[in-house]
């Protein structure tokens, strides 16, 4: 019996080390903010103004998953100096140099349904969704319930292919993608993790937080679902990082963006 749970686990660290596992960022808009009271801070307790919204590409063994999907396609055009949101470069037009369509991409999720995040969604309508039921539900049975949610944005979905989650989902089967849930900022709220061979075990988080305070400080935004689920997901997501040693990324840190290598160069 030891020997042959030996030999599973031996296999699950085998599959984990031959994926050919590679993460592709992109800069899909940014926004201003001035008063980031809504975010559960003081304007005093950080001087950020302005978010990063990235999407990104994850290719495994051949297979594609694409996570997050930026600002609205209809804001793309040149940054004017007085706009409050800004997206100079379409995703599908940052996917076309690389010679990929969404047609390419067999796979879509998103950590959740607000509009930043699903901004070119319809383009994905030909995808697998992987959405928890929880958030399914409420973007698509119950959009009134959240005024964050564009459903115009993603209403090609509702008749997409996909897999209703409940709970963690290991992606590609070797534990090399999971999408872990984190509940609280909307109902079905989600992070992504990787184990990415040279870089290491990363996490991209979603909404969970939206600043460096936000962390440091465990506040929720005023527009969360749920305040106190928030606080418990980010519990499980810091246990989640010590217990991998995972790298931590924000995905709405500019700071952090300012420092990353952005697509066709990747993270493997």
């Amino acid at each position: 019996m030891m020997k042959k749970a030996f030999l599973l686990v031996l296999l699950f660290v085998t599959n984990l080390a031959l994926a050919d596992l590679r993460l592709y960022v992109f800069d899909c808009g940014g926004i201003g903010v001035a008063d980031v009271s809504a975010f559960g801070l003081s304007n005093e307790e950080t001087s950020v103004r302005e978010l990063f919204v990235p999407c990104y590409l994850i290719e495994h063994d051949g297979d594609r998953l694409f996570w997050d999907a930026g600002l609205p396609l209809d804001m793309v055009g040149p940054r004017s100096a007085e706009a409050t949101a800004w997206y100079e470069n379409s995703i599908l037009d940052q996917l076309s140099a690389m010679e990929l369509t969404p047609a390419d991409i067999e796979l879509v999720a998103f950590s959740h349904m607000h509009y930043d995040h699903v901004g070119a969604a319809n383009a994905f309508s030909a995808s697998t969704l992987l959405i928890q039921e929880t958030e399914y539900i409420a973007a698509f049975d119950h959009p009134e319930d959240n005024p964050v949610f564009r459903p115009a944005l993603y209403s090609e979905l509702a008749q997409s292919q996909r897999l209703l989650l409940h709970g963690d989902h290991d992606v590609f089967g070797d534990g090399s993608v999971k999408i872990i849930s984190a509940p609280g900022h909307t109902p079905g709220h989600q992070v992504l993790f990787l184990q990415l061979e040279n870089f290491g075990p990363l996490i991209l988080s979603g909404d969970l937080y939206h600043f460096e305070a936000s962390r440091r400080l465990r506040r929720t935004p005023v527009f969360n679902t749920d305040a106190e689920e928030t606080l418990r997901s980010m519990d499980k997501v810091e246990a989640l990082i010590r217990e991998t040693g995972s790298t931590f990324w924000i995905e709405h840190n500019k700071a952090l963006a300012d420092t990353l290598t952005l697509a066709p160069a990747f993270y493997d």
